[in-house]
């Protein structure tokens, strides 16, 4: 039990089956496992859980209210975040030679991503994918206070500890999605014949949560 949070086991269960939703992570996270294997899938979800940390450390601060508070503000962070979405949809509709090719035959779509570098590249375009969206900013400051009991001894305790514990589940849960992309892309032929398709629809989905993004209105206070 965590001192002062209410309805632990519902905490759990509810923020389980938030990162079960897809979304921007996990398309991210499925089109690296789909086209690189599992090592690249793992560290796109830690590139995405990173950024998650960044969220809860800024509304612990008070720094998401102030972005909420703010129409310029958060339209400035949404349009940054819909712009890198956008950009890396386009740039995966418009790639010319896939990373499964390689400019030749087509590879196993579970092959190694390579390089540390390029792996560290997956890492932190998936902290940007995250980071850059206000919406789970504002994720945080409204999910998680309604877990936190009114006579709580320490409510930014509290808050903290549930934000590293809603972190740490969906970390699991962005892992597995990893790991069952890549599973797939190994033993489904179909799969493999379909990747550049797959990679087509990866960006494009990530191009229309951008678009998405861009029009989301600010919220009322």
């Amino acid at each position: 039990m965590i001192p002062g949070v209410d309805y632990l086991g519902l905490f759990v269960a509810a923020g389980l089956l938030l990162n079960l939703t897809p979304g921007p992570d996990v398309v991210y996270i499925v089109g690296h496992g789909l086209r690189h294997g599992a090592r690249a899938g793992l560290v796109a979800a830690l590139g995405i859980t990173a950024g998650c940390f960044v969220h809860v450390g800024a509304a612990a601060l008070g720094v998401t209210a102030l972005v909420a508070a703010s129409a310029s503000a958060f339209t400035a962070l949404k349009l940054i975040g819909a712009a890198y979405l956008v950009w890396l949809g386009l740039r995966m509709l418009l790639s010319r030679a896939s990373a499964l090719t390689g400019g030749g035959g087509p590879q196993s779509a579970g092959s190694a991503i390579g390089p540390a570098a390029r792996l560290g590249k997956v890492f932190w375009g998936g902290f940007l994918t995250n980071v850059l969206n206000p919406k789970v900013a504002l994720f945080f400051l409204a999910f998680l206070p309604q877990f936190i009991a009114a006579d709580a001894p320490s409510k930014l305790q509290a808050f903290l500890l549930l934000g590293l514990l809603f972190n740490f589940n969906g970390l699991w849960v962005n892992g597995g999605y990893a790991l069952l992309a890549a599973w797939l892309a190994q033993r489904l032929d179909m799969v493999q014949r379909a990747m550049r398709w797959l990679e087509r629809a990866i960006g494009l989905l990530l191009f229309g949560y951008g678009c998405r993004l861009a029009i989301a209105e600010y919220p009322n206070p």
